[in-house]
């Protein structure tokens, strides 16, 4: 296994990385080796935009009404 040290880190960044660890019960060395590898992992992946909407808004407490298509759409003129 290969080893890393990541100097400089902000203070912020350590705290958070810190209770994030403590969430999820694990190290915050074990905590940093999942993000590492959940970021390498994701940019492997194909993007699918569509999939990454839906997820996003699929908890969404969200009602829309379909407008009424009874009415005949005019045609559009295009002129040069």
């Amino acid at each position: 296994m290969g080893m890393l040290t990541v100097r400089g880190l902000d203070p912020v960044v350590q705290a958070r990385l810190r209770e994030r660890a403590a969430r999820h019960g694990r190290s915050m060395e074990a905590e940093a080796r999942a993000l590492l590898a959940a970021a390498v992992m994701r940019e492997d992946e194909p993007i699918d935009l569509a999939r990454r909407i839906r997820r996003h808004f699929a908890d969404a407490p969200i009602e829309l009404e379909m407008p009424d298509r009874t009415e005949r759409q005019r045609p559009v003129e295009l002129t040069a």
